[in-house]
């Protein structure tokens, strides 16, 4: 097993810069100083950053320069994402230059010891002449209304001729610099256009699957897909676990499943917590790092006799959320009772360790005890509430209440204005400026479109529409990194097709209703005995009931009468 990482608060101190944590307390001090703040965003998978650490803010001039004339604040981008969200500029490292109170100086990725000492040079010029008000709020923090619009079946097949416009053809994926895997595209497309879906699912899998020790990597830099950046994030391979296990489930063929199969298991062994903090009986790692030593181009035996790169061990909610979703999902498609067994253990979890009266922790982590971990944020609260929903469908659990609780709490404290905001709007600098992320409040759209059928509670599905329709106006532009907007606009607008089961979890019916050909079906199982008869499946699809079926084949005539 590969060695487990520092915290990052580490890998700053092993610089001779003085960084101080997030928080009021360095914009305070840059305020009474009249200095501005130097805020360095990393995570503890990102190669440039340790590099960064290494050949930059080790530079003893540098080092003094960034101490003295700034306020220099050390960000872990994962264990922040508001933080992350406001001020990236495009990737990791970010290094942004701020003012007392926030606003953005100016920004730039990694930087060199020459291309460091200019920036430096040139910001203590801009602030000597103009202060703070050279500073500028990013225009996603202005205050603006968000570009609603109708919802319409314009607006699924404006995004299916973009997305098979954008496919590369020759290559596969989508674009033509960097190739990022895109699982919220390929779940779109495989409903709309399967052939582009298909094709780009062989060409992450050819490219981005690390076929020694599994798991994608992240990125490839190239069109080609050269250029490989093989840090391993939880988030893109639990996504990417569901994406080949619905190809999987539309096509029948063993080259969906394997890659998928291949990701469970190392999400299970490498990625997995076995004593997670706070007791428990699991959940899964953050991420794996990328390659600092030349890992990955070694052979498989060769590299039984190296060390891999480190595991980050915090247990973020939303990964491990999507996760549990992920497994689920393949566990419902394949019988696997391996990633049957992982998802119920990292699921109990989530629901003792990270989930409190509907407000999700952002992370835990062993040795983080006087670090105060956000709480109610939009994404941590979609992937949890997605995690719940599944496990009722696919277990029978009575995780429903629970489910209710996230949604509630979520809607009563983050969604005004027609949509979610990306958590609490308080915090120092632009924290307290609300920010709607189109990508979470997809995703929350979406899970409210799976409580709304299991409960029959229309608030659900009244509230996912306003927060699709509050993006609807910019709905031309979207391209394949938001194709997961169309999948939610297409639920919206066609009516929800529901198996109820009247027979217990894992039941052969119940495990055909799993398993039918569309991968938005809702999946009641232990169905009402007063509304149905024992023992029989019922397909609903909006106002139409189809005959109760008793068998798998007769569920699967009674779905094709519907669809």
């Amino acid at each position: 097993m590969p060695d487990r990482g520092v915290g990052m608060d580490e890998s700053a101190e092993r610089t001779k810069v003085e960084f101080r944590e997030w928080g009021a307390e360095p914009f305070a001090v840059a305020e009474r100083a009249g200095k501005p703040v130097l805020l360095s965003l990393s995570a503890r998978w990102c190669v440039g950053c340790h590099e960064m650490d290494r050949e930059t803010y080790d530079e003893p001039r540098i080092a003094a320069n960034c101490s003295d004339g700034f306020v220099p604040v050390r960000v872990d981008a994962d264990r922040q994402p508001r933080v992350r969200e406001r001020y990236a500029m495009g990737g990791f490292p970010s290094t942004v230059f701020l003012t007392p109170d926030g606003e953005v100086l100016t920004g730039a990725g990694y930087l060199g010891q020459d291309g460091m000492r200019q920036v430096l040079d040139r910001v203590r010029r801009s602030w000597d002449e103009k202060g703070a008000a050279a500073g500028t709020v990013p225009r996603a923090l202005a205050g603006d209304p968000t570009p609603s619009g109708d919802l319409s079946a314009d607006i699924v097949e404006r995004l299916t001729g973009r997305l098979r416009d954008l496919s590369d053809e020759r290559a596969g994926g989508w674009g033509e610099s960097q190739k990022f895997p895109l699982p919220g595209a390929i779940e779109f497309a495989l409903k709309h256009d399967r052939e582009t879906a298909l094709r780009s699912l062989s060409a992450v899998s050819a490219n981005l699957l690390d076929d020694v020790d599994g798991g994608f990597f992240r990125v490839a830099e190239n069109r080609d897909w050269s250029g490989l950046h093989h840090e391993k994030i939880t988030d893109v391979n639990a996504a990417l676990v569901r994406a080949f296990a619905n190809a999987y489930l539309y096509t029948g063929r063993e080259e969906f499943r394997t890659p998928a199969a291949e990701t469970v298991e190392y999400l299970t062994t490498t990625l997995w917590v076995a004593d997670p903090p706070g007791g428990g009986r699991g959940a899964f790692a953050g991420s794996q790092a990328g390659d600092e030593t030349g890992y990955y181009r070694l052979g498989a035996t060769e590299r039984a006799d190296a060390d891999p790169p480190a595991v980050d061990e915090t247990v973020f909610a939303d990964r491990t959320a999507l996760a549990v979703d992920a497994l689920l999902t393949y566990h419902a498609y394949t019988d696997d009772d391996r990633a049957r067994q992982f998802a119920e253990r990292a699921l109990d979890y989530l629901r003792t360790s990270l989930v409190e009266d509907g407000e999700t922790v952002h992370f835990r982590a062993a040795g983080a005890d006087g670090e105060t971990a956000p709480t109610g944020l939009l994404a941590d609260q979609a992937a949890v509430l997605g995690a719940l929903t599944t496990a009722a469908q696919v277990l029978g659990a009575d995780t429903v209440a629970e489910a209710e609780a996230v949604a509630d709490w979520t809607i009563d404290h983050l969604h005004d204005e027609g949509s979610f905001r990306d958590g609490p709007a308080d915090g120092p600098a632009l924290l307290s400026r609300p920010l709607r992320p189109l990508d979470d409040n997809v995703a929350m759209a979406d899970a409210l479109l799976d409580l709304a059928a299991m409960t029959g509670d229309d608030r659900y599905r009244g509230v996912a529409r306003e927060s699709a329709a509050a993006f609807a106006g910019a709905a031309d532009r979207f391209g394949p990194q938001i194709a997961s907007y169309g999948s939610v606009v297409s639920r919206l607008l066609e009516p929800q097709l529901t198996v109820a089961v009247a027979a217990p979890a894992g039941s052969d019916l119940h495990r055909a209703a799993l398993r039918v050909a569309d991968h938005d079906v809702v999946v009641l199982p232990d169905a009402d005995g007063e509304r149905f008869e024992s023992g029989h499946a019922y397909v609903v699809r909006g106002e139409e009931v189809a005959p109760p079926a008793a068998t798998p084949q007769e569920l699967s005539e009674r779905v094709a009468e519907l669809l």
